[in-house]
């Protein structure tokens, strides 16, 4: 068992910059994946980030590339979302979630083992 708890969400202008992480613990000595997606309200939840378990390789939705960095601290079991140029569009409760199949960068939400509880991204003027 892994839990995962997200933490630095809140409100920000259009442009400015946050930074949300995700805190495992529990069976962090296992290899897993970690991902980040996000829900609007009345939408799907959609794929952001996802990083392998090494922290060696990266892959971003089309809609945050060139604004988001996904990263992870494996001493501190914690991964992080640098999200910059934020605009209206990133609004949603973002969570970050694990995939015990660690070899793969997944999209899909339901391959996803464990998911935190959520934190709020409201981005507006």
């Amino acid at each position: 068992q892994v839990q995962l708890v997200e933490s630095g969400g809140g409100l920000v202008m259009p442009g400015d910059s946050l930074r949300v992480s995700c805190a495992a613990s529990g069976r962090t000595d296992e290899r897993y994946t970690t991902g980040w997606f996000r829900q609007a309200p009345g939408k799907e939840r959609e794929f952001v980030s996802a990083i392998d378990w090494r922290g060696f390789t990266t892959k971003n939705a089309d809609s945050v590339k060139g604004r988001f960095t996904i990263s992870r601290d494996n001493a501190k079991n914690t991964v992080y979302l640098q999200m910059n140029s934020l605009k209206s569009e990133d609004t949603g409760v973002y969570y970050c979630a694990a995939d015990t199949t660690w070899y793969r960068l997944s999209e899909i939400a339901s391959d996803y083992d464990y998911w935190g509880q959520g934190t709020q991204v409201t981005v507006s003027s």
